[in-house]
């Protein structure tokens, strides 16, 4: 019998060390190292040197190789659809990760009940009973007589169970465990080695695999990073549990862009993929108070109209704040710096807090002069008309760049009822075409938008005189 020892397992990036040790030696995370039981290795008996075969694995040229088709099947959520891609893929491994009780649960409870109707769908329940499954299932009204449910967390057992299910919801990886380990359910070992298991079964028998994945405090995935790398989609649920409203954002994607974000609403009958985002990243007030402005974001294949607060205080320390939610911090800095060298607008004696409504995140460079137009609009305590959207790319020199799909951006403009867009005077070519349905006003410089958006420089900046 193998003798066991504990080894020291980094729960951040899997590393292995023989004692313990306050910081990780690979990743360099402090306090990541937890003890876990392994067994040794017996020892290897010496083979003779095999001859390598006719039925060995060789390469083979790229135009010889076979192209395989595939059919994406819809989710029956056109939300849920539109972040995967287009549907979902045959034989694919998805991962959806999220706070507890933000309804990961929930979501694939009505996935796994549409697809039930029309394939076999098997959804093994990993931390509740059947039973606590068939009371959500009652409580969200679905029709489920055709889910099969099972109540497992060994994977040698789940596998065996699977007979011809073409779709397997696993909730969650955490509660599940291989007998080849010694260490406990949840361990960086059992996490990994039960998703290159779940792996090798998805692509060599071609079934689809949906994997709940819990969270750290730090709002990663719990495990180690190799459980994204293994799979073909890593989905995040993000969100207040409070709030009704979440967005599902997809973080990788294997066969769609990484850029599609769904949003949710939570109610007590479900969880339903919300189309129209006005109510959501638009707050009803706009136009009224200063330090807003509305920009068109463009994720993925959607464009959506998301409104930036921006709210300005006089410091009472040194050093003054900059707190943004939504905006990159590195990105808010660098503007104010423009506004400060190219405008002339001073922030030094101001704390800048900044917010994209709806908790949704603005990485693309395009928002930059709708940040600086918001925090222009803040500075100048004058309003920006509720009707007025703006995009565009900010060089540090003040220059306004031109953006992608620009077109795209003032057409949904004209669709949600704005009057006027501001945006790249490069851009202007290619939205021409809509002069007779929306003021265009197109800038080269960062000043020339705070003239045209501020015509009357006789409104006192916020907090007194500079």
């Amino acid at each position: 019998m193998a003798k066991s020892k504990s080894v020291y397992v980094c729960s951040e990036c899997g590393a292995q060390t023989p004692q313990w040790l306050g910081k990780c030696p690979q990743c360099g995370k402090f306090g990541t190292l937890v003890e876990e039981l392994a067994e040794a290795a017996p020892a290897a008996k010496k083979e003779p040197k095999r001859e390598r075969s006719a039925l060995s694995a060789r390469p083979v040229p790229l135009n010889e190789v076979r192209e395989e088709k595939f059919e994406r099947v819809s989710s029956g959520i056109a939300e849920l659809d539109n972040v995967l891609g287009g549907g979902i893929v045959p034989g694919s491994l998805v991962l959806i990760g999220g706070d507890p009780g933000i309804g990961k649960s929930t979501l694939l409870t009505e996935v796994s009940a549409h697809l039930s109707r029309t394939q076999k769908v098997l959804y093994v329940s990993a931390e509740e009973s059947c039973s606590q499954v068939k009371m959500r299932c009652s409580r969200l009204k679905l029709d489920s007589s055709n889910l099969l449910l099972l109540n497992e967390t060994c994977l040698e057992d789940i596998e065996e169970a699977i007979a011809d299910e073409k779709f397997v919801v696993i909730d969650s990886i955490q509660a599940v465990y291989t007998s080849e380990l010694s260490s406990a359910a949840g361990s960086v070992g059992q996490v990994r080695e039960c998703a290159g298991k779940l792996q090798r079964i998805a692509k060599g028998r071609g079934i689809t695999f949906f994997i709940v994945g819990h969270v750290t405090k730090e709002g990663a995935l719990a495990g180690p990073k190799v459980l994204e790398h293994i799979m073909d989609t890593v989905l995040y649920f993000e969100g207040e549990r409070e709030e009704n409203f979440k967005i599902l954002r997809a973080y990788k994607n294997r066969f769609g862009s990484v850029q599609e974000v769904g949003v949710f609403e939570m109610t007590g009958e479900g969880i339903y993929g919300v189309s129209d985002y006005s109510g959501i990243f638009l707050s009803e007030t706009r136009g009224e108070a200063a330090g807003s402005c509305v920009t068109p974001s463009e994720t993925g294949n959607r464009c959506m109209m998301v409104e930036i607060q921006t709210l300005m205080a006089k410091t009472a320390y040194g050093l003054p704040r900059r707190m943004p939610l939504g905006i990159e911090y590195n990105k808010l800095v660098l503007l104010i710096a423009v506004l400060e060298k190219r405008c002339g607008l001073p922030f030094f004696n101001q704390d800048v807090y900044l917010n994209a409504m709806g908790g949704i995140k603005l990485n693309e460079p395009a928002v930059d002069l709708a940040v600086c137009a918001a925090l222009a609009s803040g500075y100048k305590n004058a309003p920006i008309d509720k009707d007025t959207a703006v995009f565009g790319e900010v060089g540090l020199t003040g220059e306004v760049r031109g953006v992608t799909f620009a077109e795209k951006r003032v057409n949904e403009c004209v669709k949600m009822g704005f009057k006027r867009v501001v945006f790249p005077a490069k851009n202007f070519k290619s939205v021409k075409k809509y002069e007779d349905k929306i003021q265009l006003v197109p800038v080269q410089f960062v000043n020339q938008m705070i003239k045209k958006l501020f015509p009357d420089e006789r409104a006192q900046p916020q907090g007194g005189e500079q």
